[in-house]
Order: C-alpha cells, then structure tokens, then sequence
C-alpha cells in the first residue's frame, strides 16, 4: 500500500497539472483554457507552493465570472481563502493591464469606426464597479478621443451629474462631440427615468453649442444600452 502514498522527497502532485496547463496554453492559445484554467495560469505567478485550482475555483463560486473576480476590489478578494493582499493586488494589476489595453484600442483612431472597440472599453472599465460613475468621451472634429474622464462617482443607484458642468468641461478641450457613459452596478443596463431625463437636458444644452451628443452609454454585468440604438437621442 505505500507504492500509492506520496513521501517526503515526492513533488508536489500539482506540479505536473501546472506544466501541463501552461504547454496546451502555450500551443493552443487563451480559448483552450477554461476560466478557473485561467485564473490558475494567473496565480501561478504568486502562489507557487500551493494546488491553485481550490483558489480559482472559489474565487469564481464567490463572485460569479472571470470578470467579475478581476474586478472585484482587493478588500473582498482577500475574503476568499488562499488570497492574501499580494495575490489581491496581482489580480487587480491584471484587471489594470486588461483595461489599459481596452483603452488603447479607442485612441487615435475614430471613436465612430470602432464602435464595439468602445463598448468593450467602457464594460472592461465601469461595468462591474460597486458605485454608479458617469464618464465622459470627448472627441474632436474628427472623431477621435481627446479626452476620457471620470466627471462623478456617486452610490450603488444614484450619481449627480450636473449637464452645465459637462459642456464646460467639453468647451475647455475644444472637443465638437462626447458620448456620454455610465454603468448601473445592479447589472441591468436599462435606463431609467432619470437617466432619459438627464440625456435630454445635455444634448438641449449641447445643441446650441455646436457639440453633439453621439451617444449615451449604459454599461452593466448583464450587457450594455445605446441611446442611440434604442432611439432616445
């Protein structure tokens, strides 16, 4: 019976699955890899004495997807046993380098022409935050980003967003265009009232300004709303 038991100078058993997890990511690329695969080829780097398919795993059961668990803010990360504020943090640099690459694909080049480039930048950056923000794109005559700024950050339902404040700020970077964005961290995506309202007020004041309000943007775990799709600029 101790042909079966592992001794002391035996390896660790989960280091063969590492090797191997990381040769099928090598040879046959990120879609060959399940999420929890994922997330294990990730804490590899900062868990390297421990199985880190547990950890995967109970970091998806807690907050639902690959994108949600990157997302999550380091104090509820550091709930799930196994993760420690070095783990917490190496994911949230990963989330960050996720983001920044998002954001690259929208710069110097027409916002317009590009258009599911922008939605997967604005869901990568806003739609998985615990507090409503109210983003602003401004663009030039052109249509490309000047400009990409956080205006407000308000609570789980509710951020103030003050139209004058916008134009403004769009006055001062001399942009000719924005798209308005903001996420609803209770993941459905459908405008309310008062976000139809709020539009409203911005492209009335935009108008005569000679500043157009492309879109507005609703971004959420659930998907994302277009104004402009739905008709309500």
């Amino acid at each position: 019976m101790s042909g079966f038991a592992e001794t002391p100078s035996d390896p660790p058993h989960f280091l063969g699955h590492r090797e191997r997890l990381k040769t099928r990511f090598r040879d046959q690329g990120g879609d060959s890899v399940a999420d929890y695969e994922l997330l294990e080829l990730i804490l590899f780097q900062v868990v390297p004495r421990r199985d880190t398919k547990p950890i995967a795993k109970a970091l998806l059961a807690r907050f639902g997807t690959f994108s949600d668990v990157l997302a999550a803010p380091e104090a509820r990360l550091v709930e799930v046993p196994g993760i420690g504020p070095s783990v917490a943090t190496h994911l949230k640099l990963v989330h960050a380098a996720a983001t920044r690459y998002a954001r690259g694909a929208v710069r110097q080049r027409p916002l317009l022409g590009s258009w599911s480039a922008v939605i997967d930048y604005c869901r990568a950056a806003m739609a998985y935050e615990e507090k409503e923000q109210f983003r602003i794109l401004f663009l030039d005559r052109k249509n490309v980003l000047i400009a990409d700024e956080v205006q407000q950050v308000g609570t789980v339902d509710h951020t103030p967003v003050y139209p004058r404040e916008v134009m403004k700020r769009a006055l001062e970077l001399s942009a000719t265009a924005i798209v308005l964005v903001h996420n609803h961290p209770s993941g459905d995506p459908t405008p309310s009232r008062a976000d139809i309202d709020m539009t409203k007020t911005i492209v009335d004041i935009a108008q005569p300004l000679g500043i157009a309000v492309h879109d507005h943007i609703i971004v959420g775990r659930q998907g994302h709303a277009s104004f402009r799709a739905l008709k309500l600029i």
